[in-house]
């Protein structure tokens, strides 16, 4: 008893050796994803002092030397004016698009046209499901010409994006990751099987 304990502990201590690099990974995506975020204020930011800087050489004869208001010089209350002034037009700008014209609903669209996921590709996780649905739907309707015609369109379908990257790369996940020694998919010939699996074999990473 107490062998196989420490035989499970060398095993867990092995597994989690292997898959040390993984939590650095997460922890600098993490990191990565959190400057994406902040790029949107940050640019702002940018952009507004710039263009306030830009601007300020045309107007400031306007705003006399000396001179303050709330005891606060006149001319900091002028750069404060024009950087409000560009805040307040980007967001009039973004409260026309969004309220006005709604041009989010036609941007949405475009996106969704130009994503082969949503047209002709399909994910992997997405593809499970259409393999479940279609082996079911092949034994409840075996005697519906129709039916059978639109499983045989799967099939064809799930085939074709079967040589796609993504496939290989869930794969070498379920292997790699999950640990799973024998993903199975149903409707593959085993040509297919056999290039998937050399596919995932050329792949060095996730």
């Amino acid at each position: 008893m107490g062998s196989t304990s420490m035989k499970d502990a060398d095993v867990g201590a092995s597994s989690h050796s292997e898959s040390s690099p993984a939590p650095f990974k997460k922890w600098f995506m993490r990191q990565y994803w959190r400057i994406q975020q902040s790029q949107t204020i940050i640019s702002m930011a940018f952009w507004v002092t710039t263009l306030t800087l830009l601007i300020w050489p045309y107007v400031k004869w306007r705003f006399e030397d000396g001179v303050t208001f709330a005891g606060i010089s006149i001319t900091y209350w002028g750069l404060l004016g024009i950087g409000a002034s560009v805040m307040f037009i980007v967001l009039l700008v973004g409260l026309i698009y969004d309220v006005t014209f709604g041009l989010w609903r036609e941007h949405m669209t475009i996106i969704g046209e130009r994503n082969p996921f949503q047209t002709y590709q399909m994910s992997p996780n997405f593809a499970v499901i259409l393999i479940q649905t279609n082996i079911l739907l092949r034994k409840i309707a075996a005697d519906d010409e129709d039916a059978m015609r639109h499983c045989d369109f799967v099939d064809r379908w799930l085939k074709w994006n079967i040589d796609t990257e993504i496939f290989a790369r869930t794969m070498s996940g379920w292997q790699n990751i999950v640990e799973d020694e024998d993903p199975f998919l149903p409707y593959l010939e085993d040509e297919q099987r056999e290039r998937l699996q050399r596919s995932v074999d050329e792949l060095k990473t996730l």
